[in-house]
């Protein structure tokens, strides 16, 4: 079962967490901070950009500006707080195209799948290092101010990382192979960490501090209305049935582990976003075959 190894991994740092315990914190900043910025280079550096991959950037950015206007209306009419807002955006926003997404993708379509499913993995990655720390610092328990938060968008270096590949890869500069071996074991270590740390999060969740509608709220805006919305988007795009294919089925994935993270690292309603993470996930193992039933992958 594909989605197996994702629960091994949650498993592990729950397990690790209970028995154990782990100052959480420390760990989701060496992920943030040091690791992700190696998987986005390599990311970009690896893959070479073409005109379809415009489009994709397109139906990236349209469907995640269509949720966060859904999620903010939505959480502004349950009169929800600053903090809690944000973590609704956290889990509405941003779904779990890497770590669950992709490889869900090459087991139903293939390697050319598999291909575009990486693709919409680093434009997710960017905007939840861009757009998911300015929501989780202006939210965070700092109570950031708007220029506090761009400051903080600025700092991150995976912003850099993914300029720099992008720059190499379309001057053609060649990176050493014993660099790119380096770069390639940091880079391979990030996402199981980050799904770790999620795991770690969850063996510490009090029930008693998490908002129950607001993870409602959150897990249809994921579950049911981001695929229909992909839906909506990609009928006006002019993309090959793949493309289309893969686009339904990360737009209908659970919310990323990356913005337990990110929760974590500004204060941000931890327990809040790492439940719904958990609630989301759990909803995705009956969603997620009922979606490729829909779209025709036995």
């Amino acid at each position: 079962m594909i989605i197996l190894p994702v629960f091994i991994i949650f498993f592990i740092g729950f397990v690790g967490q209970k028995f154990i315990g782990f100052d959480i914190k420390s760990i989701s900043t060496a992920a943030l901070y040091l690791m992700s910025p190696f998987l986005a280079f390599r990311t970009f550096y690896t893959n070479a950009l073409t005109l379809e991959y415009f489009y994709i950037v397109i139906f990236c950015l349209v469907l995640a500006f269509i949720l966060l206007i859904i999620t903010w209306v939505t959480g502004t009419l349950m009169k929800s707080s600053r903090s809690q807002l944000s973590a609704m955006i956290l889990g509405g926003m941003f779904m779990n195209s890497g770590n669950y997404g992709a490889p869900v993708v090459l087991f139903a379509l293939g390697t050319t799948g598999f291909d575009y499913a990486v693709m919409i993995m680093v434009l997710h990655g960017l905007f939840i290092n861009t757009f998911g720390i300015f929501f989780a610092s202006l939210g965070g328990g700092e109570k950031a101010t708007w220029q506090q938060s761009l400051h903080r968008v600025i700092r991150m270096p995976v912003v850099y990382a993914a300029a720099l590949g992008i720059l190499l890869q379309e001057t053609q500069l060649t990176v050493p192979q014993a660099v790119m071996e380096g770069v390639g074991l940091v880079a391979d270590a990030s996402i199981p960490t980050v799904m770790l740390v999620l795991g770690m999060q969850l063996a510490v969740i009090s029930r008693k501090k998490v908002a129950y509608r607001y993870v409602a709220a959150v897990s249809v805006i994921r579950i049911i209305i981001s695929p229909l919305l992909a839906v909506g988007i990609l009928y006006f795009l002019p993309v090959n049935d793949t493309v289309k294919q893969v686009a339904i089925i990360l737009a209908a994935m659970p919310t990323a582990a990356n913005t337990t993270m990110l929760a974590l690292q500004f204060n941000t309603e931890p327990d809040l976003v790492s439940f719904t993470t958990l609630v989301t996930t759990l909803i995705s193992i009956i969603s997620i075959p009922l979606v490729l039933f829909f779209l025709g992958i036995s």
